[in-house]
This record gives C-alpha cells, structure tokens and sequence, in this order.
C-alpha cells in the first residue's frame, strides 16, 4: 500500500472533542481525509478518542477557559496543524441545568457562560487571523435550539447560546468580505455526556431526562450536519442549520 501523502491532508481543529457532539465531529472529519487537533479539557477522555482514530491527529488538554494558553494557542499547535482549514466550537458546559435562576448557583452560571460563549469567541479570535492571512477557511459554532427558543429552568445556558447565535451573525458579517464561512448548527435534544455531566455523574438521573421526551438525536446526527455544510461550494455559506428529533415542532 502506498503511504498517504500528509502534505495534502486538509486539517481541522475541534473543540470538546473528548465526547459526545466534538468526538463524533472529530471521527467523521478524520473519515473525511482530515488531519485533526483535539482539543479538551478531560486528557484520560482525549486520549482515547485518539487512540482509535486513525493518524495524523494531536491531542492538547487544555481548558478553553484558560486565558493565556488560548490567547497563544497557535504557537502550541505543530507545523502541519498550523493552517488551519476548519475550526469547530464544540465545547460545552451546563453546570446545575434545569434549575430556576434565583434557586441556582451563581459560579455554575458563570462556569457555562465562561465555557460555552466566552471560550468559544476567547478561541476563536486566538485562530482566526492566520484564516485572514489565507483568505480561506470555514468556522463552525455548535449552538443550540435552545440559544432562539424559550427553554424554562436553563437560563445561563440559554444565555450562552444566544449569545453564540449573535456572535455567528456578527462575525459572518465581519468577514462578509474575505473568503472565510461561518457556520452555526443548533441541534435540539441531542444524547451526550453534558446532561450526566450537569446531575454530577448521576446516569440514573440522565436516563430519566431524556426519556421524557421520546426521541434525541444522537451525536452522528450533528456530524453529519457539520460535514453537509463543509461540503457545500465555496461561494455558498450554510449560515445556520436546525435539527431537531422528528417528534418535536
């Protein structure tokens, strides 16, 4: 067998790529004839999402609310990962979900405010000059349903998302003239590891959220969203794509 050429790989950079949404994301872009950088905070979770997934990938462990190493996160990124043609936000955080506001707890809040809105823009704007430099790439935003819908008992989530909904819009805008696209999925109800993550661990707890509602989609779903709208032409932006299970309007 002829060993593949790495110099023509496309490469990605995915955010929460540990579980759920980010690791079926990561998979599909690999399958894609991507090199991928994998990026969370979870490094035993890491590690073995790129112990079976195919080479060239690079892992880095590192919180996207840390600050300083977002800021400088390019200079952490080897050679071949540095031109980045693909930048997918899909870390997320909730914290003390379905609790109403006044009966919450203001560092969880503040936890998935951090998390979901100010790491994503924190990273984002660390990546995207070298993507102006080229004129070329496209940035991918995990949002949610929940981020242009009402969705009692989950404010500071909700807050989050709208607050990534805004920035896809006004970022497009901003780069309405290079050759860069922006592009925002907002999945309902999706089965990932966030709700057990947000009851501390409790599957129980989990099992019986979701089975409230019948059907979720699974994290294949959105991948196969996000590799629709990195493959459409060029000149065409899939700006914003909604998905939903099919028993909810």
């Amino acid at each position: 067998m002829t060993p593949q050429d790495t110099s023509k790989l496309r490469t990605a950079l995915v955010t929460g790529a540990a579980s759920g949404i980010g690791r079926a994301i990561a998979t599909a872009l690999v399958e894609a004839g991507f090199r991928v950088a994998l990026l969370d905070r979870d490094t035993e979770a890491l590690a073995t999402v790129a112990e079976n997934l195919p080479a060239p990938n690079f892992t880095l462990a590192v919180d996207i609310t840390a600050a300083e190493t977002i800021d400088t996160l390019g200079t952490r990124l080897p050679g071949e990962f540095a031109s980045l043609d693909v930048l997918v936000n899909a870390a997320g955080h909730d914290p003390g979900g379905t609790t109403r506001f006044d009966l919450g707890n203001a560092d969880d809040w503040a936890s998935a405010i951090e998390t979901n809105l100010i790491g994503t823009m924190r990273l984002t704007r660390s990546l995207l000059p070298g993507m102006v430099a080229r004129d070329r790439g496209d940035i991918v935003i995990i949002g949610s349903i929940a981020g242009i819908r009402l969705v009692p008992n989950m404010t500071a989530y909700n807050t989050s998302k709208a607050g990534l909904h805004a920035f896809s819009d006004h970022l497009r805008a901003d780069l309405a003239d290079t050759g860069i696209r922006v592009i925002e999925i907002m999945p309902g109800l999706t089965q990932t590891d966030l709700i057990r993550k947000r009851y501390g661990g409790d599957e129980a707890r989990a099992a019986a959220y979701y089975a409230r509602f019948g059907l979720a989609l699974q994290p294949e779903d959105i991948a196969r969203a996000v590799m629709f709208a990195l493959e459409a032409p060029a000149h065409a932006t899939i700006a914003q794509l909604v998905i939903l299970p099919t028993n909810r309007a």
